[in-house]
């Protein structure tokens, strides 16, 4: 998914300098953003009070939304470097195409997961037959140098791992929780799951203590270690702990996103992650110059445009002055 901002601003993030070192109960509000002519989505990482959660960087939470009249999901052609795009669906369905010749539905809880290493650009939309109701979240999660050239791929994962306890069904996305395994490829240690939680459900959740966490409600009403978290809000919860208390006063789905703090920082643009500033200036202009990103087949309608670079460079540097 893109981010279609046409003001987009440079974001300058992870370093440790930004990770709370012990449980927080931080809660993040979203910021409206539309996408396209018809999904408005609520984003909530970048955020002016938490950039980074682990190496996932980037969180829009859509719907939901009644289509059943309406094209839904509608995004252009559009490039991406330097990150993973994990695509997380509760009702509706999305086409996804990208130029490395995927062409793949994403239904309810199932993976798609597309990596886009050195370049690669895609399309999302809905089906010209599609539910009546669109609902779901768009993630991104930085790549550490070492693997930000990586080779382009998309995988798709129809079955995923669960944990199952009274009150609660966990799917597991990537990483792991408490056993489970997602066969996503990862690389630093991260995990996202979804939550499933029964009306009066009073559990604890096991975590990481070396893991930074946070929590984006879906739907129904649910508290987070106490704090009331309602759907479309994140609740930043820091590091040190061990187990996560949650308590269910409906049906209540969540997500869950962590992992250890990502020690290196990174300019994000758009939907270019780089170290640099000629890291981005680049990937725009061959973007625009129809090279490196490749070309997306069988969508009805042209490439996405960037936007304009910002007039004054903004330059990466690590934690340590």
């Amino acid at each position: 998914m893109s981010n279609l901002d046409r003001q987009a601003v440079p974001s300058l993030c992870g370093g440790r300098g930004f990770v709370v070192a012990e449980p927080v109960r931080e809660l993040l509000n979203p910021r409206r953003v539309m996408l396209g002519e018809s999904t408005e989505v609520r984003r909530l990482l970048p955020n002016l009070g938490r950039r980074m959660v682990g190496a996932w960087c980037f969180v829009d939470h859509y719907g939901p939304d009644d289509i059943a009249d309406e094209p839904g999901m509608q995004v252009p052609p559009h490039p991406h470097m330097g990150l993973q795009t994990v695509s997380w669906l509760h009702d509706g369905e999305v086409l996804h195409r990208d130029s490395e010749g995927s062409l793949q539905t994403v239904r309810p809880r199932e993976l798609g997961l597309m990596t886009s290493g050195r370049a690669i650009s895609h399309s999302e939309e809905s089906p010209k037959s599609h539910a009546k109701y669109l609902h779901g979240a768009q993630l991104w999660v930085a790549l550490p140098d070492a693997h930000r050239h990586t080779d382009p791929r998309f995988e798709y994962h129809a079955a995923l791992p669960q944990v199952i306890a009274p009150g609660l069904t966990a799917t597991v996305l990537l990483g792991s929780l408490d056993g489970a395994t997602s066969p996503g490829t990862t690389f630093t240690p991260l995990v996202g799951a979804d939550l499933a939680l029964s009306r009066g459900a009073d559990l604890a959740v096991p975590l990481e203590p070396d893991f930074e966490y946070a929590v984006l409600s879906m739907s129904g009403e649910v508290h987070v270690d106490g704090v009331p978290v309602l759907p479309g809000s994140m609740l930043y919860l820091g590091c040190g702990r061990t187990e996560l208390p949650l308590r269910a006063e409906s049906d209540a789905e969540l997500m869950l996103i962590g992992g250890e703090p990502f020690e290196e920082e990174i300019i994000m643009w758009w939907n270019f992650i780089g170290r640099s500033q000629d890291d981005i200036a680049q990937a725009r202009e061959d973007w625009m110059s129809g090279r490196r990103f490749g070309e997306v087949q069988g969508y009805e309608g042209a490439p996405l445009p960037a936007p304009d670079l910002p007039p004054v460079p903004l330059k990466a540097r690590g934690r340590v002055r």
